[in-house]
């Protein structure tokens, strides 16, 4: 595609960037009070079974994600058409889904700036190593990215990561505005968290409240990491990087069942997302049916998901994702005498 219709193709999603105050009070009416309201019957069922309460809590994980949904949109002013109302209820939804809205909104944008870009890694994405990278680095470094790509510890122990540490930190270069919203929401936090275990107990507390959170957090992640590693998946260096290729070309279109679709607030249209961060979640739908290229995106299924748990590192010769395991073969073909085409030494003669 040439850089005249990529351009083209960003101006074509251009007319859903508005919002709609009606879809937007809409969605937050079928989103967060019933998140709440499963959250005491959940509270209610533990005098029926333990069980029950656990189903239940599940459910209301699923409603987690969608309130994320509401303050991703907010983090990128896209849910309400003024600035304020984003900011106040992005606020709200991250005291409810545990994220300083802040510190998330910056982190999230430089995501969106450097998706794909080789050279600009590192900020509000996945951690992923070039096999060339991988080859060259201490043995230190390599069990570090292994333990990480673990799919155990990625999705098992990256929720707990998340909620319980990088949420609540700031970063060392953090403005004044970010730092106190940062505190605001860790504040607010642990008011509404105490006065909940005030009436009920912390046993039923926990026994509710940590499986929503862990599930929530875990389907995020799921949804985070699948839509960006796929086997074909966008990566160039700067010189050669492009922001709409690496929107269309770099960000799959999660085709989920209706159900799901609704849960995760259309965010399987991740590809027109990062075309036009602007358009809220629930003009995604039509922005992809509406404008034929963007049908022609890497179409994902709940099946054809799964084999990214397998895909580790990127080939940037074959412009690919491969497995340790083909990593392993790649390395050891290498003629020797033959310097590796090395990021990291590329970056430091800078």
């Amino acid at each position: 595609m040439s850089n005249q219709k990529l351009a083209q193709l960003k101006k074509s999603v251009a007319p859903f960037e508005k919002s709609d105050v009606k879809a937007s009070i809409k969605q937050i009416i079928n989103t967060i009070p019933p998140f709440f309201l499963l959250w005491f019957l959940a509270y209610q069922s533990l005098t029926v079974s333990v069980w029950l309460t656990l189903a239940l809590a599940v459910v209301a994980a699923g409603f987690v994600v969608r309130i994320f949904i509401i303050f991703h949109d907010c983090t990128h002013g896209s849910f309400f058409k003024n600035k304020k109302a984003n900011s106040i209820l992005g606020t709200i939804t991250g005291i409810i889904t545990l994220f300083p809205y802040e510190k998330w909104k910056r982190e999230h944008s430089i995501h969106h700036a450097t998706s794909g870009n080789l050279d600009k890694r590192g900020v509000g994405d996945v951690w992923i190593m070039t096999v060339d990278e991988y080859a060259k680095a201490p043995f230190k470094e390599r069990l570090a990215y292994r333990i990480y790509r673990n799919p155990i510890v990625m999705f098992g122990l990256g929720p707990l990561y998340l909620f319980l540490i990088t949420g609540r930190c700031n970063r060392k270069d953090a403005r004044k505005k970010e730092r106190l919203n940062t505190y605001f929401i860790n504040v607010s936090v642990v008011v509404l968290y105490s006065l909940v275990i005030w009436i009920i107990g912390w046993q039923a507390f926990l026994l509710i409240q940590a499986p929503i959170l862990f599930v929530a957090g875990a389907l995020g992640i799921w949804l985070f990491y699948v839509q960006h590693q796929f086997e074909d998946s966008y990566f160039e260096d700067e010189k050669e990087w492009d922001y709409v290729k690496a929107a269309v070309d770099g960000s799959s279109f999660y085709k989920l069942p209706k159900l799901l679709q609704w849960v995760t607030g259309n965010i399987g249209y991740h590809h027109v997302h990062h075309l036009s961060p602007r358009v809220p979640n629930y003009n995604l739908e039509k922005a992809h049916d509406t404008t034929p290229p963007l049908q022609k995106a890497t179409t994902i299924t709940m099946g054809t998901s799964l084999q990214s748990i397998r895909f580790r590192l990127y080939d940037e010769n074959r412009k690919t994702f491969v497995t340790f395991n083909d990593a392993k073969a790649l390395i050891s073909k290498s003629k020797p005498g033959v310097e590796l085409k090395s990021r990291r030494t590329s970056l430091q003669g800078k």
